[in-house]
């Protein structure tokens, strides 16, 4: 597997220590970023650094930032990034966003967040503001009630799917894990309704009903970290972190290409299973079934107020609120 240059540098109080130097930073898996720490963020972009604290160690990684090319941001609200895009253009940054647009507004699984109206029309103006290519749209993760049915899932993908279809290119999706991650089964088993897993039927049923919606869209569509093949429905693995996408959008960045692997080669096919994802990009330190390439991620644990009920990100709202109410936006970590 790659790793990343490190170098010496200076942190704020003066001292002088190593870093780490990616050229493609996730922002963030583990928390939303762009919804909540925007302008910390950018306050870290402009000093140069960020210093990282591993959730199993708890050493800190310092994470220099000048020689990064390729953001990454997750999230379900980017709408306060939206004044900060100029400051990317203007560095040479590329960057693309992974949006987690779901409707569980009546299910209330995702309390702290915009309207689905409102999110609707934050897809649309930052698809237009940089081209919808770079706006992945995700619902994700897909989970099951007693009367949160596939069918009316599917309605609400489509209703979804109906206004933004001129505004993405792709649809990503994931089958939620919940006995595999004990905060997601205590957070929602906590609630009065029972959520569970979709069966291997299930996955097949919602499938071939996607498939069919996607008939009069024709976008991508593929799933996120998931072992079942749905090649049958036209849907395949996704690479989150996408280095043929990455690769589309950096042409003309010959230190990208050249970590790519990509130097020497002029054109891209965009044939469909024509391009070949180079193994020794492949993030190890993802699951076995995510086909993401490497990245730096530079989110904490425990640190998104979304509190949206099947995260396995956040221990408890109890936790999130501590570590909210404790963050200095000035700081060089998040927490």
């Amino acid at each position: 597997m790659k790793t990343w240059q490190k170098k010496f540098i200076e942190t704020d109080s003066g001292e002088r220590v190593e870093a780490i130097f990616p050229l493609i930073l996730s922002v963030s898996r583990a928390t939303d970023i762009p919804a909540l720490y925007s302008k910390w963020f950018f306050n870290r972009l402009k000093q140069g650094y960020i210093a990282w604290t591993n959730p199993f160690n708890r050493k800190i990684q310092y994470v220099g930032l000048d020689d990064v090319e390729v953001i990454i941001f997750w999230t379900k609200n980017p709408y306060p990034m939206l004044k900060y895009l100029d400051t990317l253009d203007s560095r040479g940054i590329l960057y693309y966003f992974q949006f987690t647009l779901n409707d569980y507004d009546h299910e209330g699984l995702e309390p702290n967040i915009p309207s689905l109206h409102k999110r609707i029309d934050t897809f649309k103006h930052l698809s237009e503001r940089i081209g919808k290519e770079k706006v992945i749209w995700r619902f994700d993760p897909l989970l099951l009630s007693e009367d949160l049915t596939i069918d009316k899932i599917i309605l609400r993908i489509k209703n979804i799917g109906d206004e933004i279809r001129d505004y993405c290119e792709k649809l990503v999706f994931s089958f939620a894990d919940i006995e595999s991650y004990n905060k997601v089964k205590n957070n929602l088993s906590s609630l009065d309704t029972h959520y569970r897993e979709f069966t291997s039927t299930e996955m097949e049923y919602f499938s071939g009903k996607l498939s069919q919606l996607n008939e009069s869209w024709g976008i991508e569509l593929a799933t996120c970290s998931e072992k079942v093949n749905l090649d049958a429905y036209g849907i395949s693995h996704n690479r989150c972190v996408d280095d043929e996408l990455i690769y589309r959008l950096g042409s003309k960045h010959p230190s990208l290409l050249k970590w790519l692997g990509m130097e020497h080669r002029n054109t891209l096919s965009l044939f469909p299973g024509r391009y070949e994802s180079n193994p020794k990009l492949k993030d190890k330190g993802q699951r076995k079934e995510c086909g993401c390439i490497i990245s730096k991620d530079i989110g904490m644990y425990n640190t998104c107020s979304h509190n949206c009920s099947y995260c396995y990100a956040n221990h408890s709202e109890s936790t999130v609120k501590r570590n909210v109410n404790s963050h200095n936006s000035n700081s060089h970590s998040i927490i």
